[in-house]
């Protein structure tokens, strides 16, 4: 998205929340699968796992693609299909059509997502953005799971929630940019490559992993608290919304850091200290531990979440990197329900925290040496901005009647300027 679409923040804000509140509600929508259907724990955390993998592929699919759609078609279309997908699995109990109803919502999700990354990273401050819609989207995940559990007990009140918020969202499109300019069939159109490849790719590479992690426990984080430390659904829902909370103000912190610490200790540091969290909340067997555990450990994730996001941003003033970072960050979120199901089934929940921590710790590796290099290359030098390139052909109009052909022809044509016969 260039510089001359770049849109207003707050559009951005209300698609990303509506993108990124499947993921956020992943725990109760399983949850809510696995009780409220014939499904096994496995079953329903797979077809959670499908909704995500969806909206993963929808990114890596329009990553480099929302300018020729343009931001406010591809916006309302995955607005509508994500109202249509969660609404359809919402509304029956037919096994196939709840599948496919949350794989067409999560396409849905990913592609609001991708929208709102490309023009977030267009931002003239792309972490101040990201804050402000992680803030949207934890309040909003907050107060679902605080008035879910007594609308009662139906499996499709989180998919339900998920699309209402997608259509309230879709008039905000309209403040979104249209159509971009295209190049003509006369146009010759040169684009740049990724810049920051390899740096970039590291990056994506590790978020993968990353947020495998983090969703392997939040996927079961439900199952924990009912099962192994024998709380009720809405006591388990009262702490994942103070959870949430909690989350809330670690994003006001960040954005008032904003980029005063830089990229690598937020993301380092933070990291190490969220595996400490998972180990702990997987470990728990009664509400105060459980309750330490979810709030200390959401309170962090959003605010290094923001960070690797604003560090993605920096490596592409086009949004690509971000959209990339992101996609490869949902595709790990994807595998983690069914990742965090399997493991639990064959280690129990505290041997999955201790293997999900050590993981973790050995991200902070290369996550840290990507933001530490690409702060040392905007200190050292400032890379130029290479914009596309656009040479009309049609501009000047060809002057044939000094440059044609010699001999006969041409003398015909002498007598009438302008171009001649074709």
């Amino acid at each position: 998205m260039s510089a001359r679409t770049t849109p207003r923040p707050w559009p951005l804000v209300a698609l990303f929340t509506a993108g990124y509140l499947a993921p956020y509600l992943l725990p109760t929508t399983v949850g809510r699968l696995d009780a409220g259907l014939p499904l096994s724990a496995t079953q329903a955390g797979s077809i959670g796992s499908a909704l995500l993998l969806s909206s993963a592929m929808a990114g890596f699919l329009l990553a480099s693609r929302v300018d020729r759609f343009g931001p406010r078609r591809l916006a309302r279309a995955g607005l509508l299909l994500a109202a249509a997908g969660y609404g359809t699995a919402a509304a029956t109990t037919t096994i196939p059509l709840v599948v496919t109803g949350a794989i067409l919502g999560g396409l849905g999700s990913g592609t609001a997502t991708t929208v709102a990354a490309t023009g977030i990273a267009a931002q003239r401050d792309p972490h101040r953005t990201t804050t402000l819609g992680l803030l949207g989207v934890s309040a909003l995940a907050g107060t679902l799971y605080l008035t879910i559990p007594h609308l009662g007990g139906a499996h499709g009140l989180p998919l339900a929630a998920i699309a209402i918020t997608a259509l309230l969202v879709l008039p905000t499109t309209r403040h979104l940019p249209t159509h971009t300019r295209q190049p003509t069939p006369h146009t010759l159109r040169i684009s740049t490559p990724l810049p920051h490849l390899h740096a970039g790719a590291l990056l994506a590479a590790a978020m993968l992993f990353w947020s495998l992690a983090q969703n392997s426990l939040w996927g079961v984080s439900g199952r924990i608290g009912l099962t192994q430390a024998g709380l009720t659904e809405v006591t388990v829902g009262a702490v994942f919304a103070a959870a949430l909370g909690a989350g809330l103000l670690g994003v006001i912190g960040a954005s008032a850091l904003g980029p005063r610490l830089g990229h690598a200790l937020p993301i380092g540091a933070g990291t190490a200290l969220i595996a400490g969290c998972i180990a702990l909340s997987a470990a728990t067997d009664d509400l105060t531990s459980f309750a330490i555990g979810e709030i200390a450990w959401n309170t962090l994730y959003p605010v290094v979440l923001s960070y690797v996001i604003g560090l993605a941003a920096s490596l592409d003033p086009r949004g690509r990197w971000a959209v990339l970072v992101g996609s490869a960050s949902s595709l790990g979120t994807a595998c983690g329900p069914l990742t965090g199901s399997l493991l639990s089934a064959r280690a129990g929940y505290p041997a999955m925290g201790t293997i999900l921590a050590l993981g973790l710790l050995l991200l902070t590796v290369p996550m840290t040496a990507v933001a530490l290099r690409t702060s040392t290359a905007r200190t050292r030098y400032a890379t130029p901005e290479h914009t596309v390139v656009e040479i009309s052909l049609d501009a000047i109009p060809a002057q044939r009647t000094a440059y044609d052909t010699a001999g006969p022809r041409q003398a015909a044509t002498a007598a009438a300027p302008g171009p001649g016969p074709t």
